[in-house]
């Protein structure tokens, strides 16, 4: 052969935007026939956009558009072939209305259509709601590519090996089958397989398992960019028939990745995000120690950010400054993603706030260089009570026994009021939307504000926990151009909302005063989400935190029964919390985890 290289096309689709994703592989493709590469490799569904979701059972016209956009691809593969996933109508009369299809490309001719035959349906995926798993015929997965047999797998295929997990989800291995029947020269994997935590530890062991079982090199192609909660990390690589990786592309951004997969020797392999690599094992148990997954954490949500915002059309963010942790992360992330002349920070301090969260506030704006404003809310707040007093006296006529006899109507009058200035401002100006700053520790003990704090257009950290954010916040100050943005007051502050007054102290309610010490909440969401623990096993198991500080049973049970309590009370809050990026192992946004907002449970 002239050129025996292949191309993995690691690019960054659109869903639904069928012209722009066929602009893109057009792009790569003329780029590989000027250097006279044979093949190029797409990442699964492309033509389409990963993950469509329902927007195909809603808008056939959307899967008629790819197959013509296939069409018109497919006349543009002169001397170079390509491998490129699509939507297929399922054209039996059962099953469902489509197939999540790769088609091989050569010489202008759509040669070979392969059908994907595992369809996940856990976590963030949906696949069978709108996809028929197809049969699985070895013979059907093999191109040809000069003297060599490449077999193509997608995606989830890849993800059955009865060796290395403890409990397959599905009854056969493709991989196996493929590897065992056909005996291919290399593997082709083409994905859209998101990232989190763990699961660039999980897919490497994986791959290279499976490449040093099958004795068989395996090329890796994903994509990257975000859709919605959902951030692909790219990272496209290559592993040996030794299970040894050979190539690696870049993280969190586009890249054309020319590979050789045949021959052993190391191709381009670029860096993982700085931590990852020190620990390739799972976490048996909770830590604070989250450096090795820091950087992955801010690259997954500045990503994140930058995607949601272009892709729907806007370009600037105005968030409310409180002088706390949550705002000032939120704030860093955003003026980091979309760039500081299209982030207004607002402070909005009432008769609460004091004036070290104030000079705070305006010092981090000042650190980050994002325009800032201070509005108070005392005049909206006391009109606001002054007409919510009088409607109260009335219908106390009528439901008199059923009133609070400690409401938290004022708290929420202030944060609500701050929401409506928020939006008052993204309404009056273009491509503008208010970021709701609610971290996952919150978002799970309900401590957040429906049409207050919650409220916004996109929620940059709800996946992640207060002492993992703590941790973020100091690692964004030493790590980014401009250190130290975020003040050191502020990152030595116990977090509070600055709503109400702790009547204990005169001071206002600190929020571990209103739930409990953070170390024990986040290591029981830890357990939860990770061990899925129930309350009783984790009142016999030792809590990071009792290692530190003197923990009675009592206690201990008056905590996890007031996280059972609230938790349950949050769901609703859950069910209208705007998308956010999922970043954990597991996730607290609704594209992972529904629960039944009518539902109880004991924890």
């Amino acid at each position: 052969m002239q050129n025996d290289t292949i191309l993995l096309a690691q690019l960054n689709p659109i869903v639904g935007d069928i012209q722009y994703n066929l602009a893109k592989a057009l792009e790569y493709l003329e780029q590989a026939q000027k250097k006279g590469i044979k093949l190029v490799v797409y990442p699964e569904l492309f033509l389409l956009g990963y993950p469509p979701m329902d927007i195909v059972e809603r808008y056939p016209l959307i899967a008629e558009e790819n197959l013509k956009a296939l069409e018109e691809f497919a006349a543009k593969c002169k001397n170079t072939s390509a491998l490129i996933g699509f939507c297929e109508f399922n054209k039996q009369n059962r099953g469902k209305k489509y197939f999540n299809s790769v088609a091989y490309i050569n010489n202008t001719k759509i040669e070979k259509i392969i059908r994907k035959s595992l369809l996940p349906t856990y976590s963030e995926f949906s696949e069978s709601r709108y996809f028929e798993a197809a049969p699985f015929l070895s013979k059907d997965r093999i191109i040809n590519f000069g003297n060599y047999r490449a077999g193509i797998i997608i995606c989830e295929e890849n993800w059955n090996d009865d060796s290395f997990f403890e409990k397959p989800l599905y009854s056969f291995d493709p991989l196996k089958t493929l590897a065992e029947e056909q005996k291919p020269d290399f593997i082709i994997n083409l994905s859209a397989s998101p990232a989190r935590a763990k699961k660039e530890q999980l897919l490497n062991n994986l791959l290279s398992h499976c490449a040093k079982k099958y004795s068989i090199p395996i090329l890796y192609v994903n994509q990257t960019g975000s859709t919605d909660c959902i951030t692909f990390c790219g990272t496209s690589r290559v592993y040996n028939e030794k299970g040894e990786i050979i190539a690696r592309a870049k993280s969190y951004e586009e890249d054309f990745f020319e590979v050789t997969p045949y021959k052993s020797e190391i191709n381009r392999i670029e860096p993982l995000p700085k931590g990852i690599e020190k620990t390739l094992n799972s976490q048996k148990e909770f830590s604070l120690d989250y450096e090795p997954d820091l950087e992955r954490t801010y690259l997954t949500v500045t990503n994140s950010i930058k995607d949601y915002f272009r892709k729907n059309g806007f370009k600037r963010a105005v968030l409310g400054l409180s002088g706390g942790l949550d705002s000032s992360c939120c704030a860093v992330l955003l003026a980091d993603a979309l760039g500081a002349d299209n982030v207004i920070g607002v402070s909005m301090p009432s008769k609460i706030t004091s004036s070290q969260s104030k000079n705070d506030a305006r010092e981090l704006a000042d650190n980050l260089g994002i325009s800032f404003f201070e509005i108070p809310i005392k005049d909206m707040t006391d009109a606001s009570s002054a007409t919510f007093n009088k409607v109260f006296e009335d219908i106390q006529t009528v439901w008199g026994d059923f009133r609070y006899k400690a409401p938290l109507t004022f708290d929420n009058i202030q944060a609500r009021s701050r929401a409506m200035i928020l939006w008052g401002i993204s309404n009056e100006f273009s491509s503008t939307i208010p970021v709701a700053t609610s971290d996952k520790s919150e978002l799970y003990m309900g401590y957040a504000t429906i049409n207050g704090d919650m409220s916004g257009g996109f929620a940059p950290i709800c996946d992640i926990t207060k002492t993992k954010l703590f941790a973020l916040a100091r690692w964004m100050n030493n790590n980014r151009q401009v250190k130290n943005a975020i003040p050191e007051a502020i990152l030595l502050k116990p977090p509070g909302a600055e709503l109400a007054i702790n009547p204990k102290t005169g001071k206002p309610l600190l929020a571990e005063e209103a739930l409990m010490p953070y170390e024990f909440l986040d290591e029981i969401i830890w357990r939860l989400e990770n061990l899925q623990q129930s309350a009783a096993k984790m009142l016999e198991e030792k809590f990071l935190y009792e290692k530190k500080h003197t923990v009675t049973k009592e206690q201990k049970k008056l905590w996890l029964e007031k996280f059972a309590q609230r938790v349950q009370f949050a769901q609703f809050k859950w069910s209208i919390m705007p998308p956010g990026p999922i970043v954990d192992s597991r996730s607290v946004t609704r594209a992972e985890y529904v629960q039944p907002i009518t539902s109880k449970l004991k924890f």
